[in-house]
């Protein structure tokens, strides 16, 4: 799997390149600035774009804007961006409305190498990754009285908030310490709460991640 780097910080920059190499990944470029990775994307599109989302030259929301705009004009592109702070907006504001493909982690958890890459891969697949801390923030909001949600037992939350991290049914069943069978059964009952029927051209799974973030 192809990735490139955006990281101000050299050091964090390159030793990233090197951990991610002895991981098997290929680093297709690794830049200091916004614009430099919107052009080597262009013109090489890697499987994964991982950046900072504070970067040159002001350090507020370059990282951001660049992610936004490679979501939307590379969209086979994932887009997984690495932070020092968790804020609801630039979650809110990643997504856009769709979970495929992109990934919100606080930097602290690149020290878990494995579970690190394995969050590199599941959006360069096309999957989701998203901090347990981000997702506690999304939905930590205010919920409207009528919202579906509250329908949801407290285990049923719990699988739906590790569904929107990005875990598949057996990630969920070793977390919680159930059969994968009963994260099955989890599932179904969530889906019907939220009123999510089966249907070839929905994915549910993906459409249940977005309300429970959206909400």
């Amino acid at each position: 799997m192809r990735v490139a780097i955006c990281e101000d910080s050299t050091l964090f920059r390159e030793g990233l390149a090197r951990l991610l190499a002895e991981s098997g990944f290929e680093v297709a470029a690794s830049v200091d600035h916004a614009e430099d990775l919107l052009a080597h994307v262009a013109k090489d599109p890697p499987d994964v774009a991982l950046l900072d989302i504070r970067l040159p030259p002001t350090h507020t929301d370059e990282g951001l804007r660049a992610a936004v705009e490679l979501r939307e004009r590379h969209p086979q592109v994932g887009v997984l961006v690495l932070s020092q702070y968790v804020r609801v907006s630039y979650a809110v504001e990643l997504l856009g409305g769709r979970t495929e493909g992109v990934g919100y982690l606080l930097k602290d958890r690149v020290s878990d190498l494995a579970e690190f890459a394995a969050a590199i891969r599941r959006v360069g697949s096309g999957g989701s990754a998203l901090d347990p801390v981000v997702v506690e923030q999304l939905v930590g909001r205010h919920r409207q009285p009528g919202d579906p949600l509250r329908l949801l037992t407290e285990r049923e939350r719990a699988v739906l908030r590790l569904m929107a991290e990005g875990r598949t049914n057996m990630a969920i069943a070793e977390r919680l310490s159930i059969a994968e069978r009963t994260v099955e059964k989890h599932c179904t009952s969530i889906f019907a709460k939220l009123g999510l029927e089966a249907s070839p051209h929905d994915h549910r799974r993906v459409l249940a991640v977005l309300r429970y973030l959206n909400a």
